[in-house]
């Protein structure tokens, strides 16, 4: 019978996702929907499973695996201290942006939710509703992590300043809520150890990052298929940090938890963080949400009067234990941007089943209360998503399209920057000659100027730019003013070389610096040389239609993908992959990873929304 339940599990973990995607579920995370399916093949509805000893120990080993690749997804350069020195048009930009980092509002935000948690814990005590004061606290304060990158990423916001905030938001709304608990556990626990042992955790957790930390400098050169030693080394981790925090009399989540931190902060490859997450969502962490659907029996539940009062009220602490951060957001966001960012911290699910599995096993809850306070979490899973993506629009911020600004009208420069125009690029143009000025003004923007010394453009914001380039026919001009331009902070610089002479005397200093150059002569040869080599070349050149183009992937959701499979297959051509510095020639069925580097060729319209996708960060 036990093997009949795990099939029974197994097949509707696999038919969940295809029913979702066969009828585009997509307001609810999958998660969610495994709880759900879990009430009804378990004793509330068709009473199709039951759990056993095998299955629990499953669902043991599902939820130390989530709560591993939960701190696997802390991005801990958040917390880095961010550089002073802006670019110059960072600095223009903020001038009318409020100074509210993401760690700062992040901090602000849980600060409330803290107090408020603390609050409504005491309004329960008082009230006689649920006497236990700091499990009530803790349970408040929760917030889901893995839901909340779900819904971050299917809108593409991990890589921007509201994505970012409202994941440190989540991060404290996982870790502080661990902590306390394992201090309740310490403290009320029946077989609890001293406080200083948790240090224990700590000083293994630190041993553990040090003796590993050049372990991914190496290992792919001694890496086989049949030895798998990243994975050998999570689970290495895992089991390690879950018996010390046992011994110690800490919660196996805490050392399950800490683990994810350490494999973090050893800087596994997206590969080998792929493959744990098909190990953990492919086979354990279902397990785990459906059998805790299975364990809830609502029609006992139900028929407790205190239960269904408990419900609404736990629902409502949840929600409103959140609301302090809607202020905090206003600070920087728009004001729907804000509701919508606190609807979706007010979702919890995965602390509040590990707490709840730890004060069950403490005696501290009943189960009735238990069944309460996850119906509960369960409808903020399902109520705080459909807010988040109703109210949610891009912020101004993020619709600033990229300045590109031209040191010279010509015709090398000139022509770029009118195909440039109808992307999304912010396009600026400067001469010091009158007669390129009366040619070219009425065809692109384009400024007179004087001088070209690096102060007069310094002065005219010319150096206020995403990217620069020295197209001007002088090449010791161009040389001097790519030193300057650098010098003030920009990043990316172009710079145009007619004289290869010059070009010699100062291209490895100019490299060297980050600056870009090109030879136009050599950039002709090449071309002559692509003609003769490949004759369809000059079709691509003269196609007003199609173009080439270059991308970096950066966004999850193209990685790990076969390029037959990619959504907008169709619509390009990828003639080469650069993977580590080296040429792949593609096919149908080559896999595109994490930062490779596509060059393709498409249709101008809706090539650079492809591009967009492929290198949104998420």
């Amino acid at each position: 019978m036990d093997q009949v339940s795990l099939v029974i599990i197994l097949l509707a973990a696999l038919l969940i996702p295809l029913i979702m995607a066969k009828f585009k579920i997509n307001s609810l995370p999958t998660a969610v929907m495994e709880i759900i399916v879990g009430i009804v093949i378990g004793p509330s509805v068709f009473n199709f499973v039951n759990t056993s000893d095998l299955i629990s120990q499953l669902s043991t080993i599902g939820v130390i695996v989530l709560l591993f690749l939960s701190g696997l997804e802390i991005d801990f350069s958040l917390f880095k201290k961010r550089r002073t020195a802006l670019t110059p048009l960072e600095q223009k930009n903020a001038v009318n942006t409020p100074k509210y980092s993401p760690v700062r509002l992040s901090v602000y935000a849980y600060s409330t939710i803290i107090v408020l948690s603390l609050l409504l814990a005491a309004a329960f005590k008082v009230s006689g509703l649920f006497s236990d004061f700091w499990l009530a606290a803790i349970l408040f304060g929760t917030i889901s992590l893995g839901i909340v990158i779900a819904a971050l990423k299917e809108q593409e916001l991990l890589s921007k300043a509201f994505g970012q905030t409202i994941l440190l938001i989540s991060v404290f709304g996982e870790l502080v809520p661990m902590m306390g608990l394992t201090l309740y556990a310490s403290v009320y626990g029946s077989n609890s150890q001293s406080l200083w042992l948790l240090l224990l955790i700590l000083a293994v957790a630190a041993l553990l990052l040090l003796r590993f930390k050049p372990f991914f400098r190496f290992y792919q050169n001694i890496n086989k298929s049949t030895t798998q030693l990243d994975i050998r080394l999570a689970f290495f981790l895992i089991v390690t940090m879950v018996t010390v925090a046992e011994s110690v009399g800490a919660e196996n989540i805490l050392g399950a938890f800490v683990a994810g931190i350490v494999l973090k902060l050893l800087n596994p490859s997206e590969t080998t963080r792929e493959r744990l997450d098909a190990i953990g969502y492919g086979f354990f962490i279902p397990i785990f949400f459906i059998t805790t659907g299975v364990d809830l029996n609502l029609r006992t539940l139900l028929t407790s009067g205190k239960t269904l009062l408990l419900i609404p009220l736990f629902f409502l602490a949840y929600m409103v234990a959140k609301i302090g951060g809607y202020w905090v957001l206003k600070l920087r966001f728009k004001q729907a941007n804000a509701l919508a960012g606190t609807a979706l911290t007010a979702t919890t699910m995965t602390m509040v089943l590990a707490v709840l599995r730890v004060a069950k096993s403490m005696k501290t809850i009943t189960s009735d209360q238990s069944g309460a306070f996850l119906l509960a979490a369960l409808l903020t899973c399902v109520i705080s998503p459909l807010i988040f993506n109703k109210f949610y629009s891009a912020e101004k911020e993020d619709l600033v399209k990229t300045a590109v600004h031209f040191i010279g009208a010509n015709l090398s420069t000139v022509p770029v920057a009118q195909q440039l125009r109808k992307g999304w690029y912010d396009v600026s143009m400067y001469t010091n000659h009158p007669e390129n000025y009366q040619t070219y003004h009425a065809q692109v923007p384009v400024t007179l100027m004087e001088n070209f010394t690096a102060q007069d453009l310094q002065d005219h914001g010319v150096f206020d730019t995403d990217i620069l380039v020295l197209g001007h026919i002088d090449a010791e001009r161009n040389y001097e003013l790519a030193k300057a331009a650098k010098a003030y902070g920009l990043r990316r610089i172009i710079v145009r070389f007619e004289d290869r002479n010059v070009l010699n005397e100062h291209e490895d200093e100019l490299r060297e610096l980050g600056v870009e150059v090109y030879n136009t002569p050599e950039a002709n040869i090449t071309l002559l040389r692509a003609l003769i080599e490949s004759p369809s070349t000059l079709l691509l050149l003269n196609d007003t239609e199609n173009s080439i183009y270059e991308v970096r992937v950066l966004n999850h959701l193209y990685t790990d993908v076969q390029i037959k499979n990619l959504q907008f297959a169709q619509d390009i051509t990828i003639s080469q992959v650069i993977r580590n510095r080296k040429l792949i020639a593609p096919n149908g069925n080559t896999t595109i990873m994490y930062g490779d580097r596509l060059i393709f060729t498409g249709n101008k319209q809706t090539a650079a929304q492809i591009r967009q996708a492929l290198a949104t960060a998420n």
